[in-house]
């Protein structure tokens, strides 16, 4: 297989996702339902990697952390720190543009329970280290959830024992990429209290500084 940053459309690497997609094109047709492509330009420095698309969120809407509760603190906070422009309505007709920032995840299309399995983790890492080694000018990625964390050390050819998954480790790797660790911005994390958007803005402002 010829390395691509992109999955097709009807991409059937693996069965339980591609079977869930096809019944959520039956019961939602005018809904985005394929792998969902990265937000940002290729040229970005900045890499934000989450899990997989959420069912009603990226699913539906082919963007990427657009239409569910996650997009809200993720992009809010990106827009505070100059990394985007515009105004995050939770659609991508709102016009929001990302600054020197890319977003994709781990896994492109949705899984059922919003939990793919290993597996699928591992097959979709192709795109994820394809699409890496495309941005000629990356120099960080942060890492949203352990997953992400993982995937972006296995993209890199590194063994997940290489960096533990702390939430606000700064890593780097020994390409010379700066791997940030931040929780999911995923409401149960927010509701729960275990991430904040305090603890979600220092992430992004010591990266920041690593990367000044």
């Amino acid at each position: 297989m010829t390395a691509t940053a992109t999955p097709g459309r009807d991409c059937a690497l693996c069965p339980r996702l591609a079977g869930y997609r096809e019944a959520n094109r039956a019961a939602n047709p005018a809904w985005f339902n394929a792998p969902v492509p990265s937000f940002g330009a290729i040229d970005a420095r900045l890499l934000i990697v989450g899990l997989a698309p959420g069912v009603r969120g990226a699913n539906r809407t082919g963007r990427p952390f657009t239409g569910d509760f996650a997009g809200t603190l993720l992009y809010q906070t990106l827009l505070r720190f100059g990394l985007a422009q515009g105004d995050y309505r939770a659609d991508p007709a709102d016009g929001m543009t990302l600054v020197n920032c890319r977003v994709t995840n781990a896994v492109r299309c949705v899984p059922p329970a919003n939990l793919p399995k290993p597996q699928e983790i591992g097959t979709c890492n192709r795109f994820l280290a394809a699409e890496m080694a495309a941005m000629p000018n990356l120099a960080a990625v942060l890492a949203l959830g352990g997953v992400a964390h993982a995937a972006v050390l296995r993209a890199t050819g590194l063994r997940a024992s290489h960096a533990r998954f702390q939430h606000g480790a700064m890593h780097r790797l020994p390409n010379n990429l700066y791997l940030a660790d931040s929780y999911h911005v995923s409401r149960l994390n927010t509701n729960t209290g275990r991430l904040t958007t305090g603890m979600f803005e220092a992430v992004l402002r010591e990266l920041l500084l690593r990367l000044a």
